[in-house]
């Protein structure tokens, strides 16, 4: 039978998820090795390793998935096989996902080195990077519900204290307890939604979900279904009206964390918003639903960045807007609306996070976020500002930056699936976004007051920064292998469901 041929039956962890589980657990006993011996920078190179050793752990398990006739991977749990037990399903979108988490993770890592240096509780800082990374690693690999939700809180748990790490003011401690408050709510959603499948199929495997409720006629339970899993996985997206705690939680947490979130985390919940919308529902069920939140979302997070002074805030509201374009690839329900959904993931991740990773630069030197206090910054920190312009450009959608090409696919998606409205507000609205980009970029090149005086950072956090904004040009200029990868990951989601299932349950 074909699920005999490719599942790998045994108690263990997909190895990417396994390595960050280990490196977060030995970073604790390396912090207390170091608090008897100081070693520098012995953290933070235990970071580094453990991010290098996850992101080649991705690359290997890719080439393993390569052998498999089927390109589905299933890792049993302590032995007992689906649907009743827990397992892991890694596909192409799994190994997308993965590796787009582990990469920004990694220069994250190297850029904190030199921001956080000054920051005491380094040891509690990178075991919970390392955990939050874990946790979304094992969302992305889940096989069942039950699954996804234990890696869920996890990934949940770390960001919730990452975000209030700055404690001495009190600012982050609002941030982080409006977050804690609106994602446990979001979390019994999700519980609650969990109960109903429960109840409805007496499984939470995905695949027996998918064999039980695809295609069923619509009924009363069904929208209550689903109306519980838009909140639960809503509020982790930050899809309005379910945003409200990203614009305070971003700008207070460290430059590193607010890269880490908008690059990344709020990219693995809708992650798991479509990996189960497509599991459960045909897409003609949620297609106009979507669509509504897609402009609603891009185009409130647009308007609120028009007026917003804080630097951080402002890219905060920038995210919640790419949230609702990335909406417009789901709302189309087509492989190729999804390719251009994950393809825009991958580009975000870059574009965003180098953007918080600048800016936290330029705020870190100049001891402010106000924009109208950062006049003239650009020319005292050319490169940082140039890469920041670089991702400005792009998350604008410029032609010549990876932004430009994912937005070119999710609105012809749109098209494509006859919303011809939904895409004329994703253009009208990306242009929107282009007047808060260019004051930002016209603010740093003016002339700077008086007596102001700022220093280009440190050479490695500048090497960061220069990496990513080479790679959103390259990707801009020469976009094949990505769309290609992206292609098959929304292949394996989209089309590839009775594999899925023939793999999980044979």
């Amino acid at each position: 039978m074909v699920g005999q041929e490719i599942i790998a039956h045994g108690s263990h962890l997909p190895l990417p998820l396994m390595v960050l589980l280990l490196g977060g657990i030995t970073m604790l006993l390396i912090g207390l090795l170091n608090e008897r011996i100081k070693i520098p920078w012995l953290r933070e190179a235990w970071m580094v390793i453990v991010a290098t050793a996850a992101l080649g752990s991705v690359y290997l398990l890719h080439q393993q998935l390569k052998t498999v006739p089927s390109k589905i991977i299933v890792l049993v749990l302590w032995g007992q096989s689906p649907p009743l037990g827990g397992c892991f399903e890694i596909d192409t979108l799994s190994i997308f996902m993965s590796g787009s988490i582990t990469f920004l993770v990694f220069l994250v890592a190297l850029y904190s080195i030199n921001y956080m240096e000054k920051e005491s509780r380094l040891t509690e800082f990178y075991t919970l990077v390392t955990f939050m990374a874990a946790g979304m690693t094992g969302i992305v690999m889940a096989g069942d519900f039950f699954t996804l939700f234990i890696f869920w809180e996890l990934m949940s748990l770390s960001s919730y204290v990452l975000v209030a790490f700055l404690k001495e003011s009190w600012g982050p401690i609002e941030a982080g307890f409006k977050y804690l408050l609106m994602s446990a709510t979001a979390g019994a959603f999700l519980l609650l939604s969990m109960s109903f499948l429960y109840g409805m199929t007496g499984t939470l495997n995905f695949a027996q979900l998918a064999a039980s409720l695809r295609g069923v006629p619509i009924s009363p339970w069904l929208i209550v279904l689903f109306s519980a899993l838009i909140i639960g996985f809503g509020v982790k997206s930050a899809i309005v009206p379910l945003h409200t705690w990203l614009p305070d939680a971003h700008p207070e947490a460290p430059s590193p964390i607010s890269a880490l979130l908008s690059g990344i985390v709020i990219e693995t919940g809708l992650y798991a918003m479509t990996r189960v919308l497509f599991t459960i529902f045909e897409p003609s069920f949620f297609k106009l639903a979507i669509a509504l939140l897609a402009v609603l979302t891009m185009t409130l997070a647009n308007v609120m960045a028009l007026l917003q002074n804080d630097i951080k805030r402002l890219l905060a509201y920038s995210s919640i807007a790419q949230i609702g374009y990335m909406l417009v690839g789901l709302a189309a329900g087509t492989a190729y609306g999804v390719m251009g959904l994950f393809l825009h993931i991958l580009n975000h991740s870059l574009m965003k996070g180098m953007a918080f990773l600048s800016s936290g630069s330029i705020a870190h030197e100049a001891k402010t976020r106000d924009i109208r206090n950062l006049r003239g910054v650009g020319r005292m920190m050319p490169i940082t500002s140039l890469t920041l312009f670089i991702a400005l450009l792009g998350l604008g959608g410029v032609p010549g930056t990876n932004g430009f090409i994912s937005k070119f696919i999710l609105f012809n998606s749109a098209i494509g699936s006859g919303m011809t409205w939904l895409a004329v507000a994703g253009v009208l609205n990306s242009a929107l976004s282009m007047a808060y980009y260019l004051r930002v970029m016209k603010t740093l090149i003016g002339s700077p007051d008086e007596g102001f005086k700022v220093n280009e950072v440190a050479p490695l956090m500048v090497a960061v920064t220069l990496v990513m904004a080479g790679l959103i040009v390259v990707l801009g200029l020469w976009p094949a292998p990505a769309i290609s990868f992206a292609t098959k990951a929304s292949e394996t989601l989209v089309n590839g469901l009775n594999t899925y299932i023939r793999a999980v349950l044979g």
